[in-house]
């Protein structure tokens, strides 16, 4: 959800308002007054726990997560007079942490990650849950497996997905953003987005169910229908 901490990681602090060897001297280009750094900072803070969230989705490593923002923090306070005004935040700061990610953190990388190549059906919960006994008069089977997994073990299922998907998934799942701004993040065409998202889903469902099955929330279900 947006905004949130995650409660293992402090959510990273923000970036100097004093300048250092690393900010911007006075009267440069990118210069900030005392007004525009409060402005930045008053901006910056609400969405710090949700781009924290998303890095840790991305780098998949929680110290990796922290620098990323840090990182991208201090890029989007040197670069924050080019933010215009009246358009929203949160999108312009999440375009310089998704460039930061795939511009470092990726390469660091040892191997590529492979994406999953097998097929998934549409209706792969679905089937699943017919297959476990779940079906039957009352409330929806996907629903009533779903709602017995808490926030962390769905975060930790969009973490399994690779990467390509996952990077798209996670700004559209977990932090709502449109088709068109996730787009301009990841500068790929609105089409890419939505093939990403609809293999995406997919492969979720696929993560989800395993999870259900090794938490015993299948098991429990299906006990209650005998």
């Amino acid at each position: 959800m947006e905004g949130e901490t995650p409660p293992s990681r402090a959510v990273p602090t923000l970036p100097p308002t004093e300048p250092t060897a690393d900010t911007p001297p006075p009267g440069g280009a990118d210069a900030l007054s005392a007004a525009h750094q409060r402005q930045f900072e008053a901006l910056l803070a609400p969405v710090l726990g949700a781009a924290y969230g998303t890095a840790l989705q991305m780098t998949r490593n929680p110290d990796d997560a922290e620098d990323l923002v840090q990182e991208a923090a201090l890029l989007a306070f040197r670069g924050f007079g080019r933010f215009e005004a009246g358009t929203r935040f949160k999108a312009w700061f999440f375009k310089i942490l998704t460039n930061v990610y795939y511009q470092s953190y990726r390469r660091r990388r040892r191997e590529p990650e492979l994406a999953l190549l097998e097929d998934v059906s549409e209706l792969y919960l679905y089937v699943q849950t017919a297959r476990a006994g779940l079906h039957g008069a009352g409330m929806d089977p996907v629903e009533r497996v779903l709602g017995k997994l808490d926030a962390e073990a769905i975060t930790g299922a969009l973490g399994t997905l690779p990467e390509e998907y996952r990077v798209a998934a996670a700004l559209y799942f977990a932090e709502q953003f449109a088709y068109e701004e996730i787009a301009t993040m990841l500068e790929i065409p609105v089409g890419t987005v939505r093939s990403r998202l609809h293999r995406a889903r997919k492969l979720l469902q696929k993560a989800l169910w395993r999870l259900a099955e090794e938490q015993g929330v299948v098991a429990a279900l299906a006990a209650e229908r005998k």
